[in-house]
């Protein structure tokens, strides 16, 4: 990375500018995620193996978690509902907020934003598999059911890749802004909801049978990753470092 580049990395943009940045990424994201192979089989065979993986570590409940979650009166609406619209708004909303408010706290999570993005490309593309609603073990799909939104539909199977489970970025995203809010946040109801946010994703992410415990291991690994290359350009940058979280 050049000079120039790690300069602007490592500096908030204004807000056109960071606007632009997340324009860019969607906008590779949707030239790169068709370059996996797609198919049905090798999909659902790659779930497989993770669902061997889990069982193998006893760690395959994301049946049972549906299945209790679904016992509950308006939970699965619920839970549909939050996972539609939490994954982005609420990640925009704790980036303006950040954006605005700790300005020399932003470029580092942005990057790491971007780079997580960038990674979990990688992954679907040369790992695609399928999230448990379309794997073939019986889950449901709780989000189709209980919401306006079929996910399963030509229109949004045009907008997104439905073999892009592993990493899982609902709960890579979720775990970025729980950081943020509970490390920056000062009030403490505030500060006890971003630490709440990223179980609370995972939680509604297998009980909606979008991703197993493995998927969101695996964003956890790659935010982790992302974080570390991000503080790396940061500190080649000469950035002097703000507080940064635990």
């Amino acid at each position: 990375m050049t000079a120039a580049a790690r300069t602007f990395a490592s500096r908030r943009q204004p807000g056109l500018a960071e606007l632009g940045i997340v324009i860019l990424l969607y906008a590779a994201y949707e030239l790169l995620r068709g370059l996996g192979d797609e198919s049905v089989t090798v999909a659902r065979n790659h779930t497989a193996d993770i669902v061997t993986l889990e069982r193998s570590f006893n760690v395959f409940i994301e049946q049972a978690v549906q299945d209790w979650a679904a016992g509950l009166p308006a939970l699965p609406s619920l839970l549909g509902t939050f996972y539609v619209a939490s994954h982005f708004g609420l990640t925009t909303v704790a980036l303006v907020w950040l954006h605005r408010s700790h300005p020399t706290r932003f470029p580092l999570v942005r990057n790491t934003l971007v780079l997580a993005t960038a990674l979990s490309l990688v992954g679907y593309i040369l790992y695609p598999a399928a999230p448990p609603r379309l794997s073939g073990h019986g889950f449901v799909d709780t989000v189709s059911s209980h919401t306006h939104v079929n996910l399963s539909s030509d229109l949004l199977g045009s907008l997104y890749n439905p073999f892009a489970a592993v990493p899982s970025m609902h709960f890579g995203y979720s775990l970025i802004v729980g950081v943020v809010v509970f490390s920056y946040a000062r009030r403490p109801l505030i500060r006890a909801l971003g630490a709440l946010y990223p179980p609370v994703m995972l939680f509604d992410i297998v009980a909606t049978g979008n991703h197993f415990l493995f998927d969101a291991a695996m964003g956890g690994l790659v935010v982790a990753a992302a974080w570390l290359v991000a503080h790396e350009l940061e500190r080649r940058a000469g950035v002097a470092p703000a507080a940064q979280p635990a």
